[in-house]
Parts: structure tokens; C-alpha cells; sequence
């Protein structure tokens, strides 16, 4: 973030990866989407944004390349945000994405440093598109779960950020989007900056239908690498469901937004995102830090 002096400040951002889906007119929808993410976490308004995008020489068609470029456009549009430009590269690896720029009152930035004890979690789309991408790779992924996912990953974070810009000011008293890290490595990023430990409650997790039987035979990288990271600062009820637990390690594409609301205005935020059209589950809480556990995993 860039504040100006007597005026809104700035919100920067870039996020690119490579394909996750066959489609690549989705694929540049969700890359669209996926990028201009952060600014709405952050209680922002996304602006401009230009693409960055790399591509194979000779071997790909330019079809392909422009269903590209078409999805990230479109959705951009959806999302009010003008494309300026951009720049792309030679590389035998496909990959898409965009740098945004985005506008935010300096007086209500929402990080992922002012959660307090006895606050309240909310998460607003399901988890499990890591383990869902790498089914589809593998054609393992049944039809209506790859849908489901994929419609999850196209959608914006827009109309909840919307939502939370309307409650008063004090109401939310953190964000953060749900992305590479997963949901319990951003909620340990969240509890460290915050000084609280983050408390799950798994059962209340929002799961993509199906996904659950996926995790075994369709473990992605990151989230092998998500567990190796953060995984010494999570005690787990002996009770919850390994499976369920690596899903909550799973890196996300265009996941959404974990907001930790006041405890006295919980109500009022599940009310105002509900109004906006945002199906928000009531996910866990803070408390007090604990210096060994940042995040706490119940039944």
C-alpha cells in the first residue's frame, strides 16, 4: 500500500500462475480473478491492472492464446478494472496473470494484523481447489466436482468485499485471502501478525462436495509443502479426519476471504454478506496467543 498525501492511497498487487484447467478462456478468468483478490482483501477498489504472460514460441496456437487473454479481459470488465497493457515472454511453460492496482481509504485498510481475542472467523467460498486442479490434470476429478470448483474459482471476492465496506467502522477487524498458503498457513500468518492463535472448528469448514475422496490420489505440491511449513505450529484434535485436516493445508486459486469480525458485530457481518449474495460460513475464533500453537484445529 502507497499513501498519497490528502487523498486515497494506493493498493498494489501481482499474482500469475500456469494453467489449472483444459479451458483457456476459464483459465483466464480465474487468473483475472485470482490477481485482483488481494486488493479486495484488503478493503479496496481494483483499478487497473496489466498482464503478464508467458508463452511457447511455435508449439502454441494463437487461438489459445487469445481465449486467453479474452477470459482475463472479461472478467476484468465483471470486476470494473480497465487493462492498461502488458508484457509477455518466451517460455515453454504457459502462464497468465496480472498486476493490479487498486484504490483504498487509508483510514480502512483491513489487514492481517488486527484480529483480537474472542473475535470471530468467516470463510466465503470452499475449500479444496488445490486437490481438485490436480484431479482434473489427472482426468480423476468426477464432472460435477471440477464444475463446482472451477465456478468457485471464476467468481470475485467483490460482492463480499462490497459487503464489508458497507458495515461501520470497528465491525471487521482483520482480512486476508485464502491462496497459496491454504486456510490454516494464512491463518497462521494471520495469528502471527495479529498475536492471537486462530481456533478452527473443521466441521464447519465449507468443503467442495466430493473432495473429501480426491485428497489420497490427488495431493498437490503445495500442500505437501504448506504442512512442512506451518504444520510444527498446529495442534489438531486427534478426533478430526486426516483427510480433512490436509485439505485445510490445500493451496487455493482465487479462494476467498477469511474475515475475522467482531465478536458484538458477528451478526451484523454474516447479515451484511448474506444480503450481498456471499454464502459465509462460521468457521472458528481467536483467543488468547499461545506461543506454541498458532492455530488450533477442532472437531
Amino acid at each position: 500500500m502507497y499513501r498519497w498525501e490528502g487523498g486515497p492511497a494506493l493498493v498494489q498487487t501481482v499474482d500469475f500462475f500456469t494453467p489449472i484447467v483444459d479451458d483457456p478462456y476459464v483459465y483466464g478468468q480465474i487468473a483475472a480473478a485470482n490477481a485482483v483478490s488481494d486488493v479486495y482483501a484488503m478493503g479496496g477498489r481494483p483499478l487497473t491492472a496489466l498482464a503478464i504472460a508467458a508463452f511457447p514460441a511455435d508449439t502454441l496456437d494463437r487461438e489459445i492464446v487469445r481465449a486467453i487473454f479474452q477470459g482475463g479481459f472479461d472478467k476484468l470488465r465483471e470486476a470494473g478494472v480497465a487493462l492498461l497493457g502488458g508484457h509477455t515472454v518466451q517460455d515453454q511453460e504457459i502462464k497468465f496473470g496480472y498486476a493490479v492496482t487498486g484504490a483504498i481509504d487509508p483510514a480502512r485498510v483491513l489487514s492481517n494484523a488486527g484480529a483480537r481475542p474472542g473475535d470471530v472467523l468467516f470463510l466465503t467460498k470452499p475449500i479444496g481447489t488445490g486437490v481438485v486442479g490436480t484431479a482434473i490434470k489427472f482426468d480423476r476429478a468426477p464432472a460435477s466436482v471440477a464444475d463446482e470448483a472451477v465456478a468457485s474459482m471464476r467468481a470475485l471476492n467483490r460482492a463480499a468485499a462490497e459487503a464489508l465496506d458497507a458495515l461501520p467502522p470497528g465491525a471487521v477487524h482483520a482480512c486476508t485471502d485464502v491462496t497459496g498458503f491454504g486456510l490454516i498457513g494464512h491463518s497462521t500468518e494471520l495469528a502471527t501478525a495479529s498475536g492471537v492463535t486462530v481456533v478452527i472448528d473443521a466441521a464447519s469448514v465449507p468443503l467442495f462436495d466430493g473432495v473429501v475422496a480426491l485428497v489420497r490420489d490427488n495431493r498437490p505440491g503445495g500442500l505437501t509443502s504448506n504442512k512442512k511449513h506451518f504444520g510444527d505450529g498446529v495442534q489438531a484434535d486427534a478426533t478430526v479426519a486426516p483427510d480433512v485436516l490436509s485439505l485445510l493445508f490445500d493451496p487455493q486459486t482465487s479462494g476467498g476471504l477469511l474475515i475475522v469480525a467482531s465478536r458484538d458485530a458477528a451478526d451484523r457481518v454474516a447479515a451484511a454478506l448474506e444480503r450481498g449474495g456471499v454464502r459465509a460460513s462460521r468457521i472458528g475464533e481467536t483467543r488468547v496467543p499461545d506461543r506454541r500453537v498458532r492455530v488450533a484445529v477442532r472437531p
